[in-house]
């Protein structure tokens, strides 16, 4: 058997290797290490895949989401909604603005954002929801973007893990995630679903004004050179991680494809385990791309598994071990924990397993009869 890895991604290179060489000896060749045509190539083929009007590429995911509140104008003394059980990253940009992070509980069924605790957590200071599009499950962008419009807030997508997810209205049209609300954040980290070889992100968006504003903040607020017109940051993509950027995008379904597959194998194999809660998903449908696949251990022996899988070679993972609510950096009085009831509980219970597009059948068959033989 194959090693287990919880992303394999030399595997997945072995095919576009050739590709991505030629790709990056060609930037290599004509020194066109920022900005070049590359990237340009990225943007409008992401564009297009995505059926976005704007697409503007930037150094990683975590400066998409600070540069998409900041085009957004957000400042000192608003409120900004998001999930409590997520990276830290979301509400880390948050506070580096000097904007009020306001956390809130999620569902327990599929471990985004609680559209109730939305509703409670909106003040007079409220000015945007922050989804996070959680180990590539849509939210719920029909009740978000109904309370945007009656309250007049932003909704600005944490897309760094759904990216390629499609998310299905009630009437029945589809639309990819990030596109939906105002404007959309994600993150091209090696392990991601679209990763480069380095760090990465994008901001998407479908207004032209607001699109405008973020290209400049992207390159130091100019757009002429030495002309600074807006207060900006330098977060661009490389063109070498374009390359690999674009040799991925197009095999982007099919990725997608090859995880719910092994998300399937793994729930099929879970079924009739009374402690294990797997996550719950359309295999025929497309608005779960798997980024991760996490699970629950209801019995109280969660720990204990992940050092049982340890030993035996499994690679595993905690998304999240710690709510945001009780982290020393955002601790605040004015949460009470009673409130986070269900972030509480999913921390004590997820654990994640190897998940990426190179899994086999072999592979997922020794990790769940290693996890059947321990969770009985």
């Amino acid at each position: 058997m194959k090693k287990l890895q919880m992303v394999d991604l030399k595997s997945q290179y072995q095919h576009i290797k050739e590709q991505i060489n030629a790709g990056i000896q060609e930037v290599l060749d004509t020194t066109a290490y920022i900005n070049g045509p590359q990237v340009h190539e990225f943007q409008k083929s992401l564009e297009n895949y995505l059926g976005a009007k704007h697409v503007i590429p930037c150094a990683n995911g975590t400066d998409a989401l600070q540069i998409a509140m900041m085009g957004l104008g957000l400042k000192a003394g608003d409120e900004v909604i998001t999930a409590d059980f997520t990276f830290a990253a979301t509400v880390e940009v948050v506070a580096l603005l000097g904007i009020t992070p306001v956390l809130v509980d999620v569902d327990e069924d599929n471990m985004n954002i609680s559209i109730e605790a939305i509703k409670k957590a909106i003040t007079p200071k409220t000015k945007a929801i922050v989804p996070v599009h959680l180990f590539g499950r849509a939210a719920n962008m029909d009740a978000i973007m109904e309370i945007a419009k009656e309250h007049n807030l932003f909704v600005i997508e944490d897309n760094a893990q759904a990216i390629g997810a499609n998310y299905t209205w009630k009437d029945g049209s589809k639309q990819k995630v990030g596109t939906i609300g105002h404007v959309g954040a994600t993150s091209f980290f090696p392990s991601k679903n679209l990763g480069c070889y380095g760090d990465g992100g994008a901001i998407f968006t479908n207004d032209d004004a607001l699109a405008h504003v973020i290209r400049g903040i992207v390159n130091h607020g100019m757009y002429e050179r030495y002309h600074h017109d807006v207060v900006g940051v330098n977060s661009r993509l490389d063109s070498i991680q374009a390359v690999v950027l674009n040799a991925k995008l197009p095999h982007l379904d099919t990725y997608g494809q090859a995880r719910r597959k092994a998300a399937k194998a793994y729930n099929d194999a879970f079924a009739a385990n009374e402690h294990i809660v797997t996550p719950a998903f359309d295999f025929e449908g497309d608005d779960h791309v798997f980024h991760q696949y996490v699970m629950r251990i209801t019995n109280g022996k969660r720990d204990a598994l992940l050092t049982y899988l340890q030993e035996n070679g499994i690679p595993c993972a905690i998304y999240y071990p710690i709510p945001l609510h009780v982290q020393k950096a955002y601790a605040d009085a004015r949460y009470n924990d009673a409130d986070f009831a269900v972030t509480n509980k999913l921390c004590k219970e997820v654990i994640a397993l190897p998940m990426h597009t190179e899994l086999d059948d072999e592979q997922i068959a020794f990790i769940t009869s290693t996890i059947l033989n321990f969770v009985q």
